[in-house]
């Protein structure tokens, strides 16, 4: 059987060393995974389990292409994060063996419009519309897993050059391990999934204009432009 027609398909994400591209399955973000970021927010953290949200995975975007400054909202945020990108299927895999299922590593932009999070979050209602919308994930280059092992490498967000969110990955309530585990009770995870691990405090508004760079210690950094309102 033929497609009645085509339909975008996700970028291959760049892998340092390594001539072919890493084909994205699936999205996976963290939400407050980091108790000063929740704490911003005015939320506490569940330290009973993690939470989840998707995105789409042709929302995703390289480092370097602009974003165009999305309709609907007027309170756009950046979102720093640390990327890990599943190269194994794993299905409730235990805490001690889930590092064995990751390829690589990547910094993020978990984009969100923040106004129309709030207004979801007031009415009880889902997020989707708030963080899973077209180029809402900024990825860079992914550094395989065995050149870079998450410790307290520094994880920061600068705008214009001005330093917006900085944390270190040791601050994470779930570390990747957890994080892997957790979530391959509640789906067969598949090479190709990205987990988007959560954002430090710091987080803020940007407009058309505003060039974001992030960066991980000891990963390729990212950086990107906002564009003209779409």
């Amino acid at each position: 059987m033929s497609p009645l027609f085509p339909v975008p398909s996700s970028p291959l994400i760049p892998v340092a060393g390594v001539s072919e591209g890493f084909p994205v399955h699936r999205i996976f973000c963290v939400g407050r995974n980091y108790a000063a970021h929740a704490a911003e927010m005015g939320n506490t953290i569940d330290r009973a389990a993690p939470f989840y949200f998707t995105k789409p995975p042709t929302g995703l975007v390289l480092s370097g292409e602009a974003i165009a400054y999305p309709p609907g909202t007027e309170d756009y945020h950046h979102e720093i994060e640390l990327v890990v990108a599943i190269g194994q299927p794993v299905f409730k895999v235990p805490v001690e063996q889930a590092m064995a299922a990751v390829y690589g590593y990547a910094v993020g932009l978990d984009m969100t419009r923040r106004d129309l999070q709030q207004v979801a979050k007031d009415k009880q209602r889902p997020w989707d519309i708030a963080k899973a919308f077209e180029q809402s994930a900024v990825i860079g280059e992914i550094t395989a897993a065995d050149a870079f092992t998450p410790g307290n490498q520094r994880i920061s967000l600068a705008v214009n050059g001005a330093l917006r969110q900085e944390g270190r990955l040791d601050e994470m309530v779930w570390s990747v391990a957890e994080l892997v585990s957790h979530l391959s009770h509640y789906y067969h995870l598949t090479p190709g999934d990205l987990i988007y691990t959560g954002t430090p405090s710091g987080v803020g508004a940007v407009v058309s204009g505003d060039v974001l760079t992030g960066e991980v210690e000891g990963l390729s950094p990212i950086s990107t432009p906002i564009g003209p309102k779409a």
